[in-house]
Formats: structure tokens, C-alpha cells, sequence
């Protein structure tokens, strides 16, 4: 959601993994928000350990300890209502279903407060402030492209985050990676906060269970074209998982590395693979029950025109 279930992300939980005082503990777990404002929701009585309210921001905490923050969101209606052009494949009464394009945050978060999608929801259609998140129940990371259900209703919107969390919805992507699986495979595998970088996820043994399904699609000389689906909606699933089994998506400047050029490789390819900046990924179908007519319904979505010409360029070597 990006890929998490927004009703959780309300909630965040976590093992620490290095003691220390409470305030710095959860700001270090939580870098987007400020040491201040955390040391308000610890005062708050918004921050367990353990299940117990810890209420001194200077109390200390020890490695191994559940850390839970009730994260406060600010009200929707102290968001900016935005105009902007939405790429809606479908809607009725009760949802919309659109596709998100590369480089859209979908939240407003410290320090990108505008230019997200969800001041584009609200400039669309302005009921939605009346709907938590404007009736947003699930993210893509920025510039991962592809498409996402948004409720339009309450109902509709309790309908889907139930759906999410008992994994009734089906999200399928396709990307680009880095080397050739011998085949398709499943990776069970939990994810957390890297233990360094706490921008960056990373499979961790006390992180949440997370799995994905992936098979090939078609392999080139030093590059495959997959499909994959989620089991799970953890934070930078997919990304988090290639990497953990040496198949980094091409061009992911958090989970990538250098590119990596085929044998035969001429000028063009190269380019492409070096001027390739974001994560080729995209939310190629999504299937869900509709929360009104209780059908299951369905959508896809073509490749966006950089991962096709990405494609095109690699079968050339072939």
C-alpha cells in the first residue's frame, strides 16, 4: 500500500529490538513522525509495552518487549480538497476503482501533506471527508502504479477492510527483476523495520507473517518478467521479498542495487536500465465482493508505457 491494510497501520505494533527510553525507542521505530508528537501520545496513554499504558516518555524499555502506538491520524476535514486528473476505471453508489499512476503518494504524511491522493478524492468528490481516509483501505507505494478500490460509502468502507483482512481480496501484480528463477514459488518469509535503516523493511524473525506467490512469466538473458499475488499486505511485501531471494526488482532504489546488463547488451537497454528509477511494478487485477450486490467482481489494468518498453527492449536479446 504498498502494500498495508490501512485499518491496521492505525495501530502499529513491533518487538523492540534494542532498549532504551520510550520516546526515542518508538520515534527510532517510527521516523516519520516527531519525537515531540510521540512523547504527546505516549502522555496520552497511546503507547503500551507489553499491553500495559506507559505513560513517561523516559521510561526505560528493554529488548524483546511488544511496543504498541495508537498512531493519531488528523481529521479529513483538515485536509486540502485538490483537483487533479484520476485514472477512474470504474464506480457506482458504493465504490470507485482507479489506477494509480507512478510517483502518486496516496496518503499525506509529516512533510507531504499535498499532491497525495487523498487530496485528489477529496477535490473529486467532496463526501468523501466524511469517510475516514476518504475512503481509502489499502496503498501503493508512490511509484508503484496500478490499481486501487476506494469506498464511497461507510458501509462499504467497513466492507472492504474486512475483505483485506480476512484476504478475500485478490491483488495480483506483475514486475520486472533482476536475474532468472529456475520457476515459480512461494516466499514465507515475516517482515519488519530494518534493524539499521528504520525507512527500510526487511525480513526479520519477529517481524509479521508475511507470504508471496510469484511465477514466471517470461525469462530473458539476466532478467524475468513475473506475476505475483499477496497473501498478505506488509509494507513493501513484494519489494522486501524479491530482494530476500536475489531478484531484486529493476530499478527499486530502496531494494535494487546497481543494474545489471545482459550479455550482448546494447546502448539503448543500458540506458533504459540505468535511467530505470523507480521500481518496475504494477497492480495488474484486482478481484474483490462487491459490498453492496455481494457479487465478486473484477478489474485489470495494462502495464504502464515504462515497464512495456522496459519488456520490449529485453526481448530483443532473446
Amino acid at each position: 500500500m504498498s502494500e498495508d491494510i490501512d485499518s491496521d497501520e492505525t495501530l502499529f505494533e513491533c518487538v523492540i529490538e534494542q532498549g532504551g527510553r520510550l520516546d526515542a525507542v518508538a520515534a527510532a521505530e517510527l521516523p516519520d513522525y516527531s519525537r515531540s508528537r510521540i512523547q504527546r501520545w505516549i502522555k496520552a496513554g497511546q503507547v503500551a509495552i507489553d499491553g500495559e499504558l506507559i505513560r513517561l516518555p523516559k521510561a526505560k524499555v528493554v529488548a524483546g518487549a511488544t511496543l504498541s502506538v495508537q498512531i493519531e491520524l488528523e481529521p479529513e476535514g483538515e485536509w486540502l480538497a485538490e483537483s487533479m486528473p484520476l485514472d477512474i476505471v470504474y464506480e457506482d453508489g458504493a465504490i470507485l476503482v482507479l489506477n494509480k499512476p507512478i510517483g502518486l503518494v496516496v496518503h499525506p504524511a509529516p512533510g507531504h501533506r499535498q499532491g497525495t491522493l487523498l487530496n485528489g478524492l477529496l477535490g473529486y468528490a467532496e463526501g468523501l471527508r466524511a469517510i475516514p481516509r476518504a475512503g481509502i483501505v489499502h496503498r501503493l507505494d508512490r511509484d508503484t502504479s496500478g490499481l486501487m478500490v476506494v469506498a464511497k460509502t461507510l458501509p462499504a468502507q467497513l466492507s472492504l477492510i474486512d475483505q483485506l483482512q480476512r484476504r478475500t481480496v485478490s491483488r495480483r501484480y506483475e514486475a520486472v527483476v533482476e536475474g532468472v528463477p529456475t520457476g515459480g514459488g512461494r516466499v514465507d518469509a515475516p517482515i519488519g523495520r530494518h534493524r539499521q535503516d528504520r525507512k527500510r523493511m526487511a525480513v526479520v524473525a519477529a517481524g509479521k507473517a508475511a507470504i508471496t506467490h510469484y511465477r514466471v512469466v517470461r525469462r530473458f538473458q539476466a532478467h524475468s518478467h513475473l506475476s505475483l499475488q499477496l497473501e498478505s499486505g506488509r509494507t513493501h511485501q513484494i519489494r522486501v521479498h524479491m530482494q530476500h531471494i536475489h531478484h531484486p526488482l529493476v530499478g527499486d532504489p530502496l531494494y535494487g542495487g546497481r543494474p545489471r546488463f545482459p550479455k550482448g547488451c546494447g546502448e539503448a537497454l543500458r540506458q533504459q536500465l540505468q535511467q530505470f528509477r523507480r521500481q518496475a511494478l504494477h497492480a495488474v487485477a484486482l478481484e474483490l465482493i462487491h459490498p453492496v450486490s455481494g457479487e465478486r467482481v473484477g478489474w485489470q489494468s495494462r502495464l504502464p508505457d515504462d515497464m512495456q518498453q522496459l519488456l520490449r527492449q529485453l526481448e530483443q536479446l532473446l
